[in-house]
This record gives structure tokens, sequence and C-alpha cells, in this order.
């Protein structure tokens, strides 16, 4: 006779595992911008629990919606160094994008159709610590 505790212990390994996997599974690849590496998505209940699970792994994060709320997607993102040097230029798939880049002081571009573009600075912090959220509302 097997070990009750053994084979719950077994089952929750197992549950664990395939939950894991199932939200990993559901956010898009890691993309490559210059030095900037990122993943952006959040269409549809699954991809956007994984995004905002994911978004403390991550020294930044962009959210786009409209001022009422909406969720946008296909955004021009250009990211500037303090000294004014592009460092990536990307459009965000989704209204969640998630950003691996190094600390310090960066001015973010978003432009949505229509032309509408808004800029906000960040200090990105080093690895480790509490990442920062970039809010743009069109």
């Amino acid at each position: 006779m097997k070990n009750p505790i053994t084979t719950l212990n077994a089952a929750l390994l197992c549950a664990a595992l395939v939950s894991a996997t199932a939200v990993q599974a559901q956010q898009p690849a890691l993309q490559k911008a210059g030095d900037v590496q990122y993943v952006c998505g959040g269409i549809g209940i699954d991809e956007s629990t994984a995004m905002r699970a994911a978004m403390k792994d991550y020294p930044l994060s962009l959210l786009f919606a409209t001022k009422t709320g909406d969720y946008l997607a296909k955004i021009q993102v250009v990211i500037e160094s303090e000294k004014g040097t592009e460092v990536a230029q990307f459009q965000a798939q989704g209204p969640v994008c998630l950003l691996r880049l190094d600390s310090g002081r960066y001015t973010v571009k978003a432009s949505a159709d229509g032309g509408k573009a808004v800029s906000q600075s960040v200090e990105v912090a080093p690895a480790g610590t509490p990442g920062k959220t970039l809010d743009y509302r069109f």
C-alpha cells in the first residue's frame, strides 16, 4: 500500500507544474529591439492574466488604453536614454508590454493611431528591485 501523504504530495507537485506551464504558455514570446528585451500581449483573459502575473519579473511595464479604459494594441513605442539616444523602437502588439532594460533614466514615447503621442520619463531601478509601470491613456 502506498503512503497517502507521498501520493498527495506527488499530485500537488504535478498540478503545480501543469498550472505553471499553462500560465507560461499564455505569455507571448520574448522579443528584442536594440538592447531591450520585451514581450507585449494581454489580449484575452488567459494572456492578460499571464502578463500581469509576470510584471513583477520585469523592471518596466507599459499599459496602453483609451481614456475610457478600453485596451489598445498596435502602439508605436520609442525608448530613449537620458542623453536622447534611441535605445529601442517597436510596435506593441498588445495592451501590456514588459521590458527588460538596464537601470537608468529613460523617456518612453508611445504613439497611437491618429498621431496621438504621449511621452513619459522613468527611472528604471537595478534588477531585483520593484519594477515601474507607465500607464498611457489616449
